[in-house]
């Protein structure tokens, strides 16, 4: 059984490249990410937004 969907692999690998090509920046500050797990979970962000099969993140304590 597969951990994650389709749409959720779609959208990290799209979060994946716009970190190569330095176009993935943060909301407020507009600062670029240059982390590939800043990249991923932003992907994963996205894909749990957009309703994909994403497991839950894990808590903070």
């Amino acid at each position: 059984m597969a951990r994650y969907g389709k749409k959720a692999h779609q959208e990290v690998a799209k979060a994946l490249h716009e970190e190569k090509r330095g176009q993935l920046k943060s909301g407020r500050s507009g600062k670029k990410f240059t982390d590939p797990k800043q990249a991923i979970a932003i992907g994963l962000s996205r894909a749990r937004k957009a309703g994909a099969k994403v497991p839950e993140p894990p808590s903070r304590h």
